[in-house]
């Protein structure tokens, strides 16, 4: 997109604005994420032992065991928590944005648009809070949570500070405006009649506020406590996106090439100030932030570093992007999760070119899957409707399809030994992952008898298993226990919370998504 193509002009504009990095502020800078220290992950309780296994002496630590059972990939789309395709149902301007002249009907349609797993939404502050002490959504907005209710999808959201495709007002409320002095944003770097520079015709966009002023910061608590207290845990919420600077909460006000902070060690500890209060509240739903390298310098890489350190996720607002968010996304730790945002065309697929039989949405999603995403956006840059979602699947299927079915994690217990030893069974499970990302938390497991009693419960380490690559788990069982009929149960955790997970095998499950153990193939015995 234009507006996000920012950072190829922005290295001139930060040298005639006399940017540059200081070693006195405490930016982190631009590094190799593969072999990064963030820590070892979320906290793993009842870790499973994984290895390795030697049969034979002098190492042997089980007695010779026999494959008893395997299962292979499934075909279907397997949905679950963490992953999906998401259908957007507003954006940058709001209901402006919806392509349709009833707006109610057109919500319903995105909604049950069948690739949307999950949805998501983009208002502003304004929008959501008129006035302190409370919550005030919009009609728009309460039709979207009653109909994900209905249809059994979460929402991912943003509140937007900073809408700069809302020409006829504000994104902050006027309780805030009124007290928090406002800074022009000045010394663009391109020309006022560029379509990339459109926002400078907005003085809603060009006009930001002090947001280190006391009363901002205590508005802005008071607002993250009211989101919390309706949202946090949810199971109506997948997600929540951090609040970070700029237009659209990207973390940037491209083409300006100053912001309204007195220094950058005021900014950067606002924003870090910002993040922590939002982790403070949102103890149990993940929150994304984005990738957005600093070209507005305020901070952004030491949020972002944050973030990944407190386990929570990140995302980028477009996949054709600078080196570094591509360095970023691609090298996270596996237990982080990652969402691309990137429309396709609002134009009719007929009218595009094909590049050697390629279309524009092809093209895309093979580089979302190239980074390993766990969500891709389902968006009609500015022109949102289900009419263009389906009329753009309908054309060109065959990469919709598969990024639906491979998109996040795809985890199975692909083969399983069985030996007993003194009287106790033992059971090992390898664990494959065909999707293209890791599990984005920690994957619990939990053995059961054929009646449903628990017999044994553990995790994983964080991320794994990982994409195409098997993690083996040990389950030593009461004396006596027979490894055929018991079921195997899966749940992914994140941040405290846990989720029910659906082996993505062929094999048959059970209607809870359990697997029964038993015989198969040339395995049987």
């Amino acid at each position: 997109m234009n507006r996000r193509s920012f950072l190829k002009s922005g290295s001139t504009l930060a040298v005639s604005a006399g940017i540059g990095a200081e070693a006195a502020q405490g930016i982190v800078p631009a590094h190799n994420w593969g072999k990064y220290d963030f820590g070892s992950g979320p906290q793993v309780s009842d870790r499973l032992n994984q290895g390795p296994f030697p049969q034979y002496p002098p190492d042997a630590t089980i007695p010779s065991d026999e494959v008893v059972m395997t299962t292979t990939p499934s075909d279907e789309v397997v949905p679950g928590y963490g992953k999906g395709l998401v259908t957007y149902v507003t954006a940058d301007m709001g209901t402006d944005e919806i392509k349709s002249d009833n707006i109610p009907q057109a919500i319903e349609d995105l909604i049950h648009f069948p690739l949307g797993q999950k949805l998501y939404i983009r208002p502003t502050w304004r929008e959501i809070q008129p006035r302190q002490g409370r919550l005030d959504f919009p009609d728009y907005l309460k039709l979207i949570f009653d109909l994900a209710r209905k249809n059994n999808k979460r929402i991912g959201f943003r509140i937007q500070m900073s809408a700069p495709d809302y020409f006829n007002q504000p994104a902050l409320p006027d309780f805030v405006l009124n007290k928090v002095p406002l800074v022009k944003l000045v010394g663009a770097g391109m020309q006022r009649n560029t379509s990339n520079a459109k926002w400078m015709h907005n003085p809603y966009a060009q006009y930001q506020p002090r947001f280190d002023d006391p009363f901002f910061q205590q508005a802005f608590r008071e607002l993250i406590g009211l989101l919390a207290a309706e949202f946090n845990g949810s199971p109506l919420i997948e997600s929540m996106d951090t609040f970070m600077y700029g237009f659209w909460g990207e973390g940037h006000t491209w083409p300006y090439s100053n912001n309204p902070f007195p220094d950058y060690q005021t900014a950067e500890r606002t924003w870090v100030n910002m993040l922590e209060v939002q982790l403070e509240h949102f103890t149990k739903t993940p929150l994304f932030t984005n990738t957005q390298p600093d070209f507005s310098r305020v901070g952004n890489s030491e949020v972002l570093d944050r973030t990944v350190r407190s386990n929570n996720w990140i995302r980028s607002d477009t996949i054709f992007i600078e080196n570094e968010q591509i360095e970023a996304l691609s090298n996270r730790p596996p237990w982080i999760a990652v969402f691309i945002e990137q429309g396709v065309p609002g134009s009719a697929p007929q009218s595009v070119h094909l590049d050697e039989g390629i279309s524009p949405s092809d093209d895309i999603i093979a580089h979302v899957m190239d980074v390993g995403a766990n969500y891709w956006s389902l968006w009609n840059f500015h022109d949102i409707s289900a009419g263009n979602l389906m009329s753009w699947y309908q054309a060109f299927p065959t990469w919709f399809d598969r990024i639906n079915q491979q998109i996040g994690y795809r985890v199975r217990p692909s083969v399983i030994w069985s030996y007993e030893y003194e009287g106790y069974l033992g059971v090992i499970v390898g664990f494959a992952n065909d999707g293209i990302a890791g599990v984005p938390g920690v994957l619990r497991v939990t053995v059961e008898s054929p009646e449903g009693t628990v017999l044994l419960s553990g995790c994983l380490d964080p991320g794994y298993p990982l994409p195409r690559k098997i993690r083996q788990a040990q389950f030593v069982l009461p004396k006596g226990t027979k490894w055929t009929g018991l079921r195997l149960k899966a749940e992914i955790e994140v941040k405290g919370m846990r989720y029910p997970l659906r082996w993505a095998c062929h094999q048959k499950l059970n209607d809870d998504g359990t697997l029964t153990l038993r015989p198969n193939g040339r395995h049987a015995s």
